[in-house]
């Protein structure tokens, strides 16, 4: 894009309301991974409407817009934003809220697909560029494995990218900042899970004759987060969290169960780390089974690798952030994060990075993280995203600059 070209936040201006509108369009109805129906029939058919080449069908609800530049180029670049939600009752209170029971955008994906969409329309009426830009809009981002779906579809072999980019917001970070990191940001993440097994039995008369499950899960879950402070090094980074427990049924509380379950997620950043996480799970719940006279049955396994960015990428990045919000602006040295993000299956087939942009806080200055049930996007974030978009593409695919 030249300098005459006219500014990104400038020229989306006029239809700044129609992107807001989509925006809470998505977000009062939200779809799970891999199930993103409606909203991948929005995101094409607004690609379609804007002239833009549409793909749709990857990984089941992917989207692919591909726009051309003008001006002869051979490079090319993606840009990936995601669509799904989670499962997770709203309590935002908004008059958009989800219509979806038990489903929300609690992660501002419903944000950076219109981010996305509106730098795609801008892109699409301006075209001052050398080159091809390949716009990613992946489903199933939450745990769904969306983004190995598309690179297993045949995403980079049907249109390879010689780099590729990814954006985040982040509660808290004021809007107008954005931040980047060479080198990892994002840990990788595992699902672990442990069946406690016993005979079950009466709960008030005959309680000596069972083996107590709920006594060995809670022995296990008074101990797996002391992994943490006893096992992993002080200055290595990992978290242990419990996000599921279940056992017996509450309109019986006189039956002593048989089963207890217990889940949760280990981030780590480094491989050997992560395998003593899974040894010392492993070895805590054998042993809470054994003291009871229950089995434990342990499982774990990888789900995303962690987010590593290239220096290259990242320092486009850093010069995009800079042309979009001013040097004063940008967080060269964001901190690393125990947060996970599946971009890392792209970015393990194509170099590229991952960066962070303001979110801001609540109108009443309070600050709901992302995967709560009062998060709620920002939408004075979005032509700051569309601003940043068009500047990674003026900052890889102008020529003359």
């Amino acid at each position: 894009m030249t300098a005459s070209s006219p500014d990104a936040a400038q020229h989306i201006a006029p239809y700044l309301d129609e992107l807001v509108a989509i925006r809470r369009d998505i977000h009062a109805h939200p779809e799970l991974g891999l199930k993103e129906y409606r909203t991948s029939k929005l995101v094409a058919d607004k690609l379609q409407e804007w002239g833009i080449e549409t793909d749709v069908g990857m990984a089941g609800t992917g989207v692919v817009g591909i726009i051309r530049g003008k001006r002869p180029g051979q490079k090319t670049i993606g840009l990936r934003a995601d669509l799904d939600a989670l499962p997770i009752i709203e309590e935002t209170g908004v008059d958009y809220a989800s219509r979806n029971d038990g489903i929300m955008h609690a992660c501002g994906h419903d944000g950076h697909t219109t981010m996305l969409l509106g730098a795609a329309r801008y892109l699409a009426e301006t075209r001052d560029f050398a080159g091809t830009v390949v716009l990613i809009f992946q489903p199933g981002e939450e745990g769904c494995g969306g983004a190995r779906k598309m690179v297993e579809d045949g995403l980079f072999e049907k249109y390879p990218c010689d780099a590729v980019y990814g954006l985040h917001n982040r509660p808290g970070m004021p809007v107008g900042k954005i931040g980047c990191r060479p080198g990892p940001l994002l840990a990788s993440g595992s699902w672990w899970q442990v069946k406690f097994v016993g005979t079950g039995g009466h709960g008030g008369g005959w309680a000596y004759k069972a083996t107590d499950v709920t006594v060995a899960g809670g022995n296990f879950l008074a101990m797996v987060h002391s992994v943490i402070s006893r096992n992993i090094p002080s200055a290595d980074t990992a978290v242990i969290s419990v996000g599921h427990v279940s056992s017996g049924v509450v309109t019986s509380p006189n039956v002593m169960p048989a089963e207890f379950l217990v889940a949760g997620i280990a981030r780590t950043f480094k491989p050997e780390i992560n395998e003593t996480v899974k040894r010392r799970i492993t070895e805590i719940a054998e042993a809470c089974a054994a003291m009871q006279g229950c089995k434990a049955e342990v499982s774990y396994w990888h789900k995303t690798h962690g987010v590593t960015n290239e220096l290259e990428q990242t320092a486009v990045a850093a010069a995009a952030a800079a042309a979009t919000v001013g040097d004063a602006n940008v967080i060269s040295d964001i901190p690393q994060s125990t947060g996970g993000e599946d971009f890392s299956e792209m970015m393990r087939v194509v170099p590229g990075t991952f960066s962070w942009i303001g979110n801001g806080a609540a109108p009443d200055g309070s600050v709901h993280m992302v995967h709560t049930p009062k998060y709620n996007f920002n939408d004075d974030v979005i032509p700051v995203g569309v601003k940043f978009w068009s500047e990674i593409v003026r900052a890889e695919l102008d020529v003359s600059v």
